[in-house]
């Protein structure tokens, strides 16, 4: 069904913090970034492997014909765009209208953006897709998690990285997620279960490990095929970097 190219107003409020110029750059390098353009210049052993996050989370998949994928949370697009290798129709959904703008932008051109260095100083670099990929596929909308409108449904994968520990109410999505999933479909659950209070109040965090809460909230809507850790990394100064692992689950809807 048809939806909207803009989902608002939003009734759901995050922090600001997503749509800084700084968020906004750092996602993009994590996204686009060369490894030249993200590692130190002698980086430890290990390092490297962090890179791609967003391609990996989504590699490996079989096409399908007339597949249709949900990437939620997509940030500026990675994911997105890396599934329109394999699916005819991609939809990204994200909070933040800037990372929204920017994925979109993307589909016309490189976008320039300012790596951020050392106190004041910084590089200039550009965002470009890769080749291969198809931008006619894939759409984004400015959208909430949370509070998906109904037109959103049948899928054949959604993909949510990064993103359940940073909903209010991570419940309403899992709520939400039979009905996004055609029955056969796959779901690509990513978290690093960083659960803090800052976006989570502390009496909807899981009560005990992630995944066994993800199985119980999950179970008779979805059989868990598979579980692997994926780690990230993410440049914030010439010698501060984010390296992370998350958690990733893939589910076959029942």
């Amino acid at each position: 069904m048809p939806i909207s190219s803009t989902i608002d107003p939003l009734p759901t409020l995050m922090p600001d913090y997503y749509e800084s110029d700084r968020l906004l750059a750092e996602y993009l390098l994590f996204h686009y970034g060369s490894p030249a353009e993200i590692l130190p210049p002698h980086p430890p052993a290990g390092m490297s492997d962090a890179l791609d996050f967003a391609v990996r989370t989504v590699s490996g998949l079989a096409e399908i014909p007339n597949g249709r994928a949900l990437d939620l949370g997509c940030a500026v697009g990675r994911s997105s765009y890396e599934l329109s290798r394999t699916f005819t129709e991609v939809v990204g959904v994200d909070f933040s209208r800037r990372f929204i703008d920017a994925a979109a932008a993307l589909r016309h051109g490189p976008l320039d953006y300012s790596r951020h260095d050392e106190a004041t100083l910084s590089t200039p670099l550009q965002a470009s897709l890769p080749p291969g990929v198809r931008p006619e596929r894939v759409r984004f909308f400015r959208g909430d998690a949370m509070d998906l409108p109904e037109a959103l449904s049948d899928f054949d994968l959604v993909h949510a990285a990064n993103l359940l520990c940073r909903l209010r109410e991570p419940r309403k999505l899992l709520q939400r997620l039979p009905s996004l999933v055609r029955p056969g479909g796959t779901l690509l659950l990513v978290t690093p279960c960083t659960w803090l209070d800052t976006f989570t109040p502390e009496e909807n965090w899981p009560p005990g490990n992630t995944l066994d809460w993800l199985v119980s909230e999950l179970s008779g809507s979805f059989l868990l095929e598979s579980t692997r850790e994926e780690p990230f990394l993410i440049r914030e100064t010439a010698r501060k970097f984010q390296w992370t692992s998350s958690l990733l689950s893939q589910w076959t809807r029942c």
